[in-house]
């Protein structure tokens, strides 16, 4: 049966055969029909977006913060993929010894995006550039024997944990209807439309998942694909909008949601999703950097009594504490040039100001916490 999204085909015969999802080109025909609900949250979703892309290019250190989300959105998306792992655990100083699987794929997904995010400023968003930051997602890690950067050559099913073709949730396309889908994938990323480029947007997300080019890692890919898309469009200026504590929150409806296009060929609904998953993502951003930055300012505040050579040194410090809110003084030493007494020294003036505080020890290191920072990044996670 064909449907506006696509049609099962069948493949193999006999006791072998089973029925892969074709997908249907984008854009949808006919065309998508926005209804009133649909068209308030489109209005609501750019006013916020573009608010939210004025707010981080005011931002004087926007990279510290892009930073700091990058690394909660790459933990929420592995999340979502059943990795687990905590905020304290990416942010670790001793990260580089005390690694593990989980702390490894969460560290990945943060050289992918930024990796993502370099390459936008030489090459459009192609299946070459999607399958390079592929490689880098899973670079000796789990999943590191599925073929990374490289699409699939062999079928791959969704389902409950040792679900087989006969009774999987949802079977995508063949390989070659894959390779055909992904090719006029590519072709609509980098095509002119009417459609807003937010209902885009969610059309990308939408055909890459039902896609699932790869054998591992097609979730985190893809999440990421709305925040390059939004780039290379220039809707946003740095990569700040990311959806995965709203679609982590909200896992059933999002998957009901894919699932109802394809039975159906219902986008509208789907689209409707995402543009209330945008206006409480660009929200959660808006007010995230505007507690951030309050943060810094108080802090700045209870330095005023501090002479001004040290307090140079101390605001030097906390600027490196927004990148870094878990420290070690000898690392942070090492990476400020300053000395380790000095360095000691102001970690105890910031311990004393109530900025940060001494939050567990690993082995004879003590480990100090930007509380108030950490505990505005943590939500969601």
């Amino acid at each position: 049966m064909i449907n506006r999204s696509g049609e099962y085909v069948s493949n193999l015969s006999g006791k072998l055969e089973y029925k892969s999802f074709r997908p249907a080109k984008l854009p949808p025909i006919p065309p998508i029909q926005p209804d009133e609900e649909m068209l308030a949250l489109l209005l609501e979703a750019n006013k916020k977006v573009s608010l939210l892309d004025g707010l981080a290019a005011r931002i004087p250190d926007m990279d510290l913060f892009v930073a700091m989300y990058v690394r909660k959105e790459a933990l929420v998306s592995s999340q979502i993929e059943g990795t687990q792992c905590t905020l304290e655990d990416i942010l670790d100083p001793n990260l580089d010894t005390n690694t593990n699987a989980d702390v490894s794929e969460v560290v990945n997904y943060i050289k992918a995006m930024e990796f993502a995010v370099e390459q936008l400023n030489t090459l459009p968003l192609c299946n070459r550039l999607i399958k390079e930051t592929h490689a880098v997602l899973l670079q000796g890690v789990r999943g590191a024997e599925k073929t990374p950067g490289e699409f699939r050559t062999s079928q791959n099913w969704l389902g409950s944990p040792g679900s087989t073709l006969k009774n999987a949730r949802y079977i995508p396309p063949n390989v070659q209807d894959m390779n055909i889908a992904m090719s006029d994938l590519e072709k609509y990323i980098n095509s002119e439309d009417s459609l807003d480029t937010l209902i885009r947007a969610a059309l990308i997300h939408y055909q890459f998942e039902t896609i699932h080019p790869f054998l591992d890692g097609n979730g985190r890919i893809g999440r990421l694909l709305i925040a390059l898309f939004l780039m290379q469009t220039q809707t946003l200026r740095s990569p700040v909008l990311y959806m995965s504590c709203y679609l982590k929150a909200n896992r059933i409806e999002y998957y009901d949601r894919l699932s109802e296009v394809r039975k159906s060929g219902n986008y509208e609904q789907w689209v409707t999703f995402f543009l209330r998953a945008i206006v409480e993502t660009a929200t959660d951003a808006i007010e995230t950097i505007d507690k951030l930055t309050e943060v810094k300012n108080i802090s700045i505040q209870k330095l005023d009594d501090i002479t001004p050579s040290i307090k140079a040194r101390l605001e030097t410090l906390l600027t490196y504490l927004e990148k870094n809110p878990i420290i070690d003084t000898k690392k942070t030493a090492e990476a400020l040039g300053f000395s380790y007494n000095s360095t000691a020294k102001y970690v105890d003036i910031l311990c004393k100001k109530g900025i940060l505080e001494h939050s567990r020890k690993a082995g004879k290191t003590k480990i100090y916490s930007y509380t108030d920072y950490l505990n505005i990044l943590r939500k969601g996670t």
